[in-house]
């Protein structure tokens, strides 16, 4: 299951976050925890904002990781699909809709 996480950072946790990302191996940044791959990550620098795309069977994994994070930003965590995915729910909803 994909979960798409967007962030927005309040300018008092600004430094603080810069202080801690910047400090970060590649590999500490691209750890994400046991059960959890990152499929991208882009961020907003200018507007302190960003969005994240995991990927794992278990919700949980994705919730302690997107914790460590809570104290910088404000997180909303989604479950989202891909577009084979999403083509498939689209035919679903068209036969279910006698369309």
């Amino acid at each position: 299951m994909k979960f798409m996480a967007t962030w927005s950072i309040s300018q008092d946790k600004w430094l603080p976050l810069c202080k801690r990302w910047g400090s970060m191996s590649p590999q500490e940044r691209a750890n994400a925890g046991e059960g959890v791959k990152i499929i991208g990550r882009w961020g907003d620098v200018a507007a302190r904002t960003g969005v994240a795309i995991f990927e794992s069977d278990d919700l949980a994994a994705v919730q302690r990781y997107v914790g460590q994070w809570n104290a910088y930003m404000d997180i909303t965590l989604v479950p989202v699909l891909d577009d084979e995915e999403s083509a498939a729910v689209a035919r679903q909803i068209v036969a279910d809709n006698n369309a």
